[in-house]
């Protein structure tokens, strides 16, 4: 399988200001969403383009930048409001697959669209 472009490339991600969902960009149309993980439960982040799950990733890549965290705006209210709604329901761990993780050990059940919208800095 051929990865991503935005694996391969520079990106220039936004916050979203979520819980579940830190950051976000648009790239050829497509919104790319990174889902942060309840780690080391599960990998510590997962991939999506418009919705669909595209693998986890444990390292970003490099590139990302995503460590200078002054360097990635937030998104406009209404760009927050349609990712928010494209990721509705894959705020858990497996919710991709139609299996949202209930362990006992780690915080996937408190993963719910309104905990996702709570506004992070």
């Amino acid at each position: 399988m051929t990865p991503p472009a935005a694996l391969r490339m520079r990106v220039t991600w936004r916050r979203v200001r979520s819980n579940a969902f830190p950051w976000a960009a648009r790239i050829g149309g497509a919104w790319h969403v990174i889902r942060l993980n309840d780690f080391p439960d599960h990998p510590l982040h997962t991939l999506f383009i418009d919705g669909a799950c595209i693998g986890d990733l444990d390292n970003l890549p490099d590139s990302w930048h995503l460590d200078r965290r002054d360097q990635h705006g937030p998104l406009t209210p209404q760009e927050r409001q349609q990712v928010l709604t494209l990721m509705r329901g894959l705020g858990a761990y497996g919710s991709e697959s139609g299996q949202p993780c209930h362990g006992d050990f780690c915080t996937c059940d408190i993963m719910t669209d309104d905990w996702a919208a709570r506004e992070t800095d």
